[in-house]
């Protein structure tokens, strides 16, 4: 079942709350925000990011007594985030898909007066991608967010992959689609991804080495993958000592 939008966009506000509240506060003490961690998911469709995504965030809610603000979910939500940093009208979200767009027709539509160029609205995407992860306690699902910001220490990167049998289960009963939609969705937007990581990072997004950690969530619930990730995290952070300048490189290889 997916979750209510609405939800997802007030967990978003509560958090850019948060960040204004902590830049205040650090400003007027006079001290610098402590850096802090994130986490960037990339995943076959129907391998549940989402849900994973939603579930480590409350995990670390509760258990990241580091965090200075509540860990937040950016996923659907990233495009109004985007929207509304760079003072974009709303009717160009429908143009910023997470997959390549066909140069060809690209070249049309711009001709034609359509939407913005690509390359422009990926690079805003990029941007505010670096922003949220500089500011830390965030999941950030999909969109090369594990690429974007592969140079920063306290980044932690997951892929999560799933038989196309388990994936069209799961998107049946997320999205309420039948198994022949299904299968159709998972196939084109799982080689949209492929080709969006290509295209903008020229990277493969099945590469192992572009993460810390892959989970099969075949063999691996939901559940135990959030905790897993989770613990991995709260690990990660007692092991990292972060320094002001959050710009260093991290132990993901940049390849």
């Amino acid at each position: 079942m997916r979750t209510d939008i609405t939800t997802s966009l007030n967990a978003w506000k509560a958090y850019m709350d948060c960040l204004v509240r902590c830049a205040r506060d650090a400003a007027q003490n006079g001290e610098e925000r402590p850096v802090q961690a994130f986490v960037t998911i990339s995943r076959q469709v129907g391998a549940g990011g989402i849900t994973i995504g939603e579930k480590l965030a409350l995990y670390l809610k509760e258990r990241d007594k580091a965090a200075t603000c509540p860990w937040t979910v950016f996923d659907r939500n990233l495009v109004e985030r985007v929207l509304e940093e760079h003072r974009l009208s709303e009717e160009f979200a429908k143009f910023m898909p997470e997959k390549k767009v066909s140069e060809i027709q690209d070249m049309i539509e711009e001709m034609c007066g359509l939407h913005p160029d690509e390359w422009a609205l990926a690079y805003k995407t990029k941007e505010t991608i670096l922003h949220l992860a500089y500011s830390g306690n965030v999941v950030i699902v999909g969109r090369g967010g594990n690429l974007l910001t592969r140079r920063l220490a306290q980044g932690f990167h997951v892929r999560l992959v799933g038989s196309m049998k388990k994936r069209v289960t799961h998107v049946q009963e997320y999205y309420g689609m039948n198994e022949r939609e299904a299968v159709e969705f998972i196939t084109e937007e799982d080689k949209g991804r492929k080709d969006y990581l290509r295209y903008h990072f020229d990277k493969d997004i099945d590469d192992p080495m572009l993460y810390h950690l892959v989970i099969n969530t075949d063999l691996i619930s939901y559940d135990d993958g959030a905790q897993i990730i989770g613990g991995q995290v709260l690990k990660f952070r007692v092991k990292c000592i972060f320094p002001s300048d959050v710009g260093h490189v991290s132990n993901v290889p940049d390849r």
